[in-house]
């Protein structure tokens, strides 16, 4: 079976389809069923604030730290090959995330589960760019994004239906014959494709510079609360800063580095990159605390609480594909600038939520003001920062930017506790963990607005015609899955 030979419509053009929408539904899914379990998480195991943090960040570091890498390691030795290692490598820290009989052994297996996430996740929509006929791509990426979305749309009523039933364990292996499925197929039934031109070495040493910078600072920033500033607090965050400045200095000097300076150079990725940023660390931290409010304070179940966020996942696949539409039609500058002004008005509706919180008239107008936000931005960014570069390096710019968003939700999920006030027990004292949520959601705002202001002042209309094929369902032809609680 020759290189970008399949036809969509045939058993092996569905096999392939298959196969990337399993293997990307699985960390979406994943993504969103994690926070609902979070409360229980943390009441059976006996943590406090902190591990629920690491709980989300440690599958984000590691995924974050090493995408761009997956992503090369795909092109060079076969994207078929490294997806099925990523898959297998995901399902069996699923498995050890089911059976963790501590803390400890948990976050360490989120870690390990970030690093089969940065090896799959690259290669889901790879597989369908390097195998599908030319004339089948746009609509296998359609419906692959589409596939995709009902994913993260059932997440949150899949995870606290699994909580409030069998337990939390179920929503890390739940994974297992998901990958059970994928694995035979995708061995069987897709060919093994390359980048005859991937060459040169591999930047390792920028990928573990850059991980262990995250690293530290992120868990500078997760243990301040109790340990104030203190060595064990002060250390680790000069130490991080201190990486963060060899990364950006080894990226400099490198001839093939995973983070090329000169894209850095064009203004309007540069811009839309800081404004990804600046988005998605509002988004992380919404999706993290939100789903904590309604069950802490709301007192409402897993369930409830994880379904109640379904309206902006549904207003993102019913009018993404439009959104993507307009902003090639009228230009990013006003989408990226009136979409976070909308997302930011949905966050200050929700410090309504509270106590004996109403979904319909407390949580739902916050969710669709929200949820049409996002609709106005994520398209029409991530098509920016495509159009923005040589088509030859979509494929790179694309990766950084989903970098950039994945590490801004790190960073925010670890310091915006501490800049709320949030300490190690509030979770367990619905008052308390309700004032920190308000005063979180003023910061997400103010991030979104930040945003805005960026957008407006510095995007300009990217050059016409760069929207490479790979990223085609960001500029209109299907909606893009959501994924935010892994950005």
């Amino acid at each position: 079976m020759s290189e970008s030979a399949v036809r969509l419509g045939t058993p092996a053009g569905r096999a392939v389809l298959l196969t990337a929408v399993l293997g990307s539904g699985m960390a979406m899914l994943d993504s969103t069923v994690v926070n609902v379990a979070l409360p229980h998480i943390g009441r059976d195991l006996g943590a406090g604030l902190a591990v629920l943090q690491w709980t989300v960040n440690a599958y984000m570091l590691t995924l974050a730290g090493l995408i761009l890498l997956g992503g090369a390691l795909g092109d060079r030795y076969g994207r078929r090959r490294v997806f099925v290692v990523g898959v297998v490598w995901f399902a069996l820290a699923s498995l050890l995330c089911g059976l963790a009989p501590s803390a400890g052994v948990l976050i360490t297996a989120r870690a390990l589960q970030g690093v089969g996430g940065a090896l799959l996740t690259p290669g889901s929509l790879a597989l369908i760019q390097s195998v599908f006929h030319p004339d089948d791509r746009a609509a296998a990426v359609g419906a692959w994004s589409g596939l995709g979305g009902v994913a993260t749309a059932v997440g949150p009523f899949l995870g606290g239906w699994l909580v409030d039933g069998p337990g939390w364990r179920w929503v890390f292996l739940i994974n297992l014959p998901v990958a059970a499925v994928c694995v035979p197929v995708a061995l069987r039934r897709v060919p093994e494709t390359r980048d005859p031109s991937a060459h040169g070495r591999f930047d390792v040493l920028g990928a573990v510079l850059g991980a262990l910078a995250l690293g530290l600072v992120t868990y500078a920033l997760i243990a301040a609360p109790a340990k104030g500033a203190s060595p064990q607090v002060l250390v680790p965050a000069v130490a991080g800063v201190l990486l963060g400045v060899a990364f950006v200095r080894v990226e400099g000097r490198r001839a093939e580095p995973m983070l090329p300076p000169a894209l850095f150079r064009i203004r309007v990725f540069s811009a839309v990159n800081a404004v990804t940023v600046c988005v998605y660390a509002a988004f992380s931290g919404f999706f993290f605390l939100s789903v904590l409010q309604l069950q802490i304070v709301s007192g409402w179940s897993a369930l409830a609480a994880g379904t109640a966020l379904l309206p902006t996942t549904v207003l993102m696949l019913l009018l993404s594909g439009r959104s993507g539409r307009l902003g090639q039609q009228i230009g990013p500058r006003l989408p990226l600038t009136v979409g976070p002004l909308l997302c930011a008005a949905g966050m200050l509706l929700m410090t309504r939520v509270g106590a004996g919180a109403v979904y319909w008239r407390d949580v739902l107008p916050a969710l669709l003001v929200l949820g049409l936000g996002m609709v106005a931005l994520v398209a029409p960014l991530t098509a920016t920062v495509l159009a923005s570069v040589e088509v030859s390096r979509a494929g790179i710019a694309s990766g950084i930017n989903n970098a950039a968003a994945r590490a801004a939700g790190l960073v925010a999920v670890a310091a915006l506790p501490l800049a709320a006030g949030l300490g190690e027990s509030s979770y367990r004292d619905p008052a308390a963990f309700g004032q920190g949520f308000r005063r979180s959601m003023l910061y997400c705002a103010g991030s979104l607005v930040v945003g805005a202001v960026l957008a407006w002042c510095t995007v300009r209309e990217p050059r016409e015609g760069a929207c490479h094929p790979e990223a085609e369902y960001h500029c209109g032809v299907s909606a893009p899955p959501l994924d935010p609680g892994d950005r």
